[in-house]
């Protein structure tokens, strides 16, 4: 469990560093709506990251902590320092959302067989959260 969730943590702490790339290297039309939805993703990102290291804790897990360790374990790929459109933030994002939801599923199953019922109640927050942003997302790339 402790490998499910430091792979878990370590892609969203890429993820959320990878948002705000995104924040800052914005451009074009949208940018005063989309500033401040990439602004909330990862403050809603980082409020995850701090729930999943700290359910380790509580069950004695050792969170990874150093930027090395994150990215020597995450599949998320980083942003390029460039700017970038609202779509191509949106198109990458909604990726690294699925990936995310992925995780978070893989970690819901893990934690229900072996009855880590605190686990498993987060993962079920982080699971609804990722299937609306998903939505949310799909629907503003059609």
């Amino acid at each position: 469990m402790e490998n499910r969730l430091n792979t878990l943590l370590a892609d969203m702490v890429v993820v959320s560093h990878k948002l705000q790339s995104y924040h800052w290297y914005l451009k074009g039309y949208h940018f005063f709506d989309d500033h401040p939805k990439l602004e909330s993703y990862y403050d809603m990102i980082a409020g995850m990251v701090d729930g999943t290291a700290e359910d380790m804790l509580k069950l004695s897990l050792k969170p990874e902590s150093t930027m090395k360790g994150f990215l020597s374990i995450s599949d998320v790929k980083e942003a390029e320092n460039k700017e970038v459109t609202s779509e191509e933030a949106y198109a990458s994002v909604l990726k690294d959302f699925q990936l995310l939801r992925d995780d978070v599923l893989a970690v819901k199953k893990a934690a229900d067989e072996t009855g880590d019922y605190l686990t498993s109640a987060l993962m079920d927050d982080y699971i609804e959260s990722f299937y609306k942003e998903i939505w949310m997302l799909r629907q503003v790339l059609k």
